[in-house]
Formats: structure tokens, C-alpha cells, sequence
């Protein structure tokens, strides 16, 4: 073979068959990244698999396996020096398709490695409350493409994996009945298994056929057999999500929603970010350069912070004059929330103060101390904000004894719409809820994309973005108990708590507000 590579450690040429999973793209073992990081070639389903791209450098070549033989692609990619991970599905040698693929490599005398991955057989009985082989004699697990008589496996005195028997499955419940397993044994059928579109039907096998008739399950899926089965209703944890399966709007940039969108997915939802408003610089930046200078010279006892995009503004303007967060010496500094207080801590700067109470400029005005001549020996406040920025802050300031400064630091303009399927989502259902985290995000997005459908639920930071959204005809079904995007997400999780709570107090099976829409698939 050519001389050694260091990129894997491995010979020149080489394939890494790397396991994907079962589905959550988290489960990707750190072997696995590790090797994603590293490639030249990515050879995979790019349907399935496409979000695991993230763990890997630029320019990474791609390959999708939906276009392309897989095998003959990653053979001649390693011959030709390049270092190939090709993902798999699962586990690459469990029930895996990718055995022939493996054995061209070596036919090919082509260096390879395989990473083990996470079993569907385990991971999705996990994520289904099912416990795997909890006090049972046996656990067994079968593909149902290769079984001609299933008698052996109704004898199986433990609990019983099926792979790839979804299509059959009532078939494979009545020959199993037939060669003895009683009918009363309880049965999971799990398709979309460790992803946010799980789906688990819980029955037994001989209520499978009534049970399972509208449940429109596809693979991949299992099929759980056995005792271990009944221990669900007890263990359950990732389908009890409050909002599990909810698709939620999120009508913010990834960078500022970043926090937001991660304590969501702890809910079990699926955040999209759709920017509604594009930050610009101000059209005269003059105003902000003498701001600045004034910040240096000492011409301010105050600097009053009312958002992200005001820190970003200035700490922007801090690095084209090589300043750092020391040039803030001496100065007191106000933050309106928790966002624009962990903004200027990334900068280096702890803001002296941030409401405790409402987060707002309200909040920030009701704790701010009055202007005392014996106490503070300059009176001026810089207030580097927005241009649409409302004159609460000013007004309250003034009125405490202190003057203002008000900078426009940088310009909000609507941001273009977002694609066709995403505004159909939005006026046709296809969302469970939408987030305000402001006024300006109620206008911008009923602008851009139009206005949310009825079933779709509502939540709001605070009371004046309760009233823009009152105004354009909205519904508002969650208000936040505190001005903070973690309150208005922790608000919606309660409220997708309260609802799965009354169906199952009514005897229905939970669902999601866009499954409530006219011409919604149902399931029974």
C-alpha cells in the first residue's frame, strides 16, 4: 500500500463502515464523529443521515446512496488515496445491508475499519419504556425476512425483538398465536424508533389487528414480543415529553435562538428557526463612533444594554478601534434580561445590574436608582439600541434625573420570506406553536409568511407582544411568566403538559394542535 496517512491513523486509502444509530442523531458514538470530522468522502443515506453532516469539515465531499452505488464509490475513493467513512444504519454487521460492501473493501485490498454502532433492538425499546432484559431468561432478536416458521420463536421464553416485520405484522401476531404464544401476550409495535416522530403502539397479540388498523405504522420499526412489554406504561420517558413531536416556529436567527431552541428539543419538540427581522448597521454610523468615544473618554456613568444585538453593535465597534471589554473600566452596566446579561459576559463584561423582576425596560427602569449629585459625579447614560427601539426606557430614565443618550446602534429590517413549504406550514397547521419574543416578530412574520392558522398555539413573551398579536386576529393561548425566552419555552411545555394530561384523563390519546386540523392523518 501507498505511505501512511495521518488523517485516520490508517494507511492511504482507507473506508471507516461507521454506525449512524438508530435514528437520534445524538446516539452517534464519538468514535464514529471523530472519523465524520476527519473525511474526505461521506458516502451515505443523505435522507436519513444528512443532519450528521455537521460533524464534518468543509468542503467534505458527499456522496448520496440513493443516487449512487455505495460499494463501487467507496471502493474507488480509497484506491484513489482519499479517506471514506460510509454510515450505516444501526449497527454496520447487525442486520446491516452493508456486509457485501465491507467485503469489496477487502477484496479490493482496501484498508477498512468498522464502528460499532447503537442497536435499534436496544435504543428503541429504551426510548419506548420497554425494558431490553429486565428479569427474563432470554432476549431474542430476528429479522422477519428470514424466518419461514415462527414456531421456535413462540417458544422464546423471554421477551421477543422483530426486525424489519412491520408490513406483516398482524400475519406475524397470528402465526405466533397459532404455534402457541398465548393471545393475551402483550405486544409494542414501534416505527420511527429514537427520533421525534416515534410512534409506539402498545396492544397485545390478539387485539393486534384492530389495534394497529389505523396506526399507519411504517419501517423502520420493531416489533417487541413478551412480558417486558407491559412494564411501558411504568417507564415510559421519551414519548411523555410535554411537547413531544410538537413542530415549533421559532421566528429567530440560529444565532440568537441557539439556547431557546435547545430547551425545546429537551421538551421533545422540533424547533425551526425562521429569522423574521435582519440586523443591519445604522445608515450614519457617525452618531455611534462619537458614542463610543464618549464611552472611552469618560463622558458616561451608565451604559444600558436592552439587547443582544446592542452588545454585538458595540463590542463590533470595540474591535474596528482595537478596544476590548477593558475600555468598560470604571463604567456601570445594565442588562434588560438574561440573553443581553450572558451576551456581555461572553464580552468580558458583568453587567451591576439586571432585573429581578419583569425583564424588561419597565423592569429596568422600576430598579434603576435615581440620579444622585453627591453619589454619581456624571449624569449620562449611553443607550446603544435599536431603531424601532420604544422611548419606555428614555422617558423612565429622564424622570429618575438622568439624561439619555440614545444611539441607534444598528437598524431591524424585515427579513425576506422564508421558503413556500414553510409559509403553507404556517397558514395551513402545519406548525403545533409559534414563538413571539416580541411585537416586532408578530408583524414581521405575518408579513413575510401570513397569519398562523387557528389550531396553531400562540405563546408570547410578555403582555405588549400579547396585544400586537391580539391586534392581527391571534389567539394567545401562552403568555411567559417572566419577559425571558427560557420562561416563554418552560410556558409551552407546561401548557403541552396540561393538554396530553386531559386527554388521558378523557380516555383519548394525546395529540399535537396540528393534528387537530381539518384533513389531518388521525390515528386511532
Amino acid at each position: 500500500m501507498s505511505s501512511a496517512s495521518t488523517t485516520f491513523g490508517h494507511p492511504a486509502g482507507f473506508v471507516a463502515f461507521v454506525g449512524a444509530g438508530p435514528g437520534d442523531e445524538g446516539l452517534l458514538t464519538l468514535r464514529g464523529a471523530e472519523l465524520l470530522s476527519r473525511a474526505d468522502v461521506v458516502v451515505l443515506d443523505e435522507e436519513e443521515y444528512g443532519p450528521l453532516l455537521r460533524h464534518c469539515r468543509e468542503g467534505v465531499e458527499v456522496v448520496d446512496t440513493a443516487q449512487e452505488d455505495a460499494a463501487g464509490r467507496a471502493v474507488a475513493e480509497a484506491k484513489a488515496g482519499r479517506h471514506v467513512v460510509r454510515l450505516c444504519a444501526g449497527d454496520p454487521l447487525f442486520f446491516s445491508s452493508v456486509t457485501e460492501e465491507v467485503a469489496a473493501c477487502a477484496g479490493a485490498e482496501v484498508d477498512f475499519e468498522i464502528v460499532p454502532g447503537v442497536t435499534p433492538a436496544t435504543a428503541v425499546l429504551t426510548y419506548a419504556g420497554i425494558p431490553a432484559a429486565a428479569a427474563v431468561p432470554e432476549f431474542r432478536v430476528v429479522d422477519a425476512t428470514r424466518v419461514d416458521d415462527w414456531a421456535p420463536h413462540a417458544a422464546c421464553p423471554g421477551t421477543l425483538v422483530i426486525y424489519n416485520g412491520i408490513t406483516e405484522a398482524v400475519a406475524i401476531g397470528k402465526a405466533l398465536i397459532a404455534a402457541g404464544r398465548p393471545d393475551s401476550t402483550p405486544v409494542a409495535i414501534s416505527s420511527a424508533g429514537t427520533t421525534t416522530e416515534q410512534y409506539t403502539v402498545a396492544t397485545t397479540l390478539g387485539r393486534m389487528a384492530p389495534d394497529l388498523k389505523h396506526a399507519g405504522m411504517t419501517e423502520p420499526g420493531l416489533i417487541v414480543v413478551g412480558d417486558a412489554v407491559g412494564m411501558r406504561e411504568r417507564l415510559s420517558w421519551f414519548e411523555t415529553k410535554p411537547l413531544f413531536g410538537w413542530r415549533v416556529l421559532v421566528p429567530r436567527t440560529k444565532e440568537q435562538s441557539a439556547g431557546l431552541v435547545e430547551q425545546l428539543r429537551s421538551y421533545g419538540a422540533v424547533p425551526e428557526e425562521v429569522p423574521t427581522i435582519s440586523v443591519e448597521p445604522p445608515r450614519t454610523p457617525q452618531q455611534m463612533d462619537r458614542a463610543i468615544k464618549g464611552l472611552v473618554t469618560g463622558r458616561y456613568e451608565w451604559v444600558a444594554f436592552t439587547s443582544a444585538n446592542a452588545v454585538k453593535a458595540v463590542r463590533e465597534k470595540f474591535e474596528e478601534y482595537g478596544l476590548d471589554a477593558r475600555a468598560f473600566a470604571g463604567l456601570k452596566v445594565a442588562a434588560v434580561g438574561e440573553a443581553t446579561a450572558r451576551a456581555l459576559v461572553e464580552f468580558g463584561v458583568k453587567p451591576d445590574l439586571t432585573p429581578s423582576g419583569e425583564q424588561s425596560s419597565e423592569g429596568l427602569v422600576a430598579e434603576w436608582p435615581p440620579y444622585d449629585s453627591m453619589l454619581d459625579p456624571i449624569n449620562r447614560v449611553l443607550l446603544p439600541r435599536a431603531d424601532i427601539a420604544t422611548e419606555t426606557l428614555v422617558a423612565g430614565l429622564t424622570e429618575l434625573g438622568w439624561e439619555c443618550d440614545d444611539v441607534t446602534a444598528y437598524r431591524t429590517v424585515r427579513a425576506a420570506p422564508p421558503p413556500a413549504p414553510i409559509r403553507e406550514a404556517i397558514k395551513g397547521g402545519g406548525f403545533d406553536a409559534v414563538l413571539f419574543t416580541s411585537s416586532s416578530t408578530v408583524r414581521n412574520l405575518v408579513g413575510i409568511a401570513g397569519k398562523p392558522h387557528n389550531v396553531t398555539v400562540i405563546a408570547v413573551i410578555g403582555p405588549q407582544t400579547a396585544k400586537t398579536a391580539e391586534e392581527f386576529g391571534l389567539r394567545v393561548d401562552v403568555m411567559a411568566d417572566t419577559a425571558s425566552v427560557s420562561a416563554l419555552a418552560a410556558g409551552l411545555a407546561e401548557y403541552g403538559a396540561k393538554l396530553r394530561q386531559a386527554a388521558l384523563a378523557a380516555g383519548e390519546v394525546p395529540r399535537r394542535p396540528s393534528q387537530n386540523r381539518r384533513g389531518a392523518r388521525r390515528r386511532k
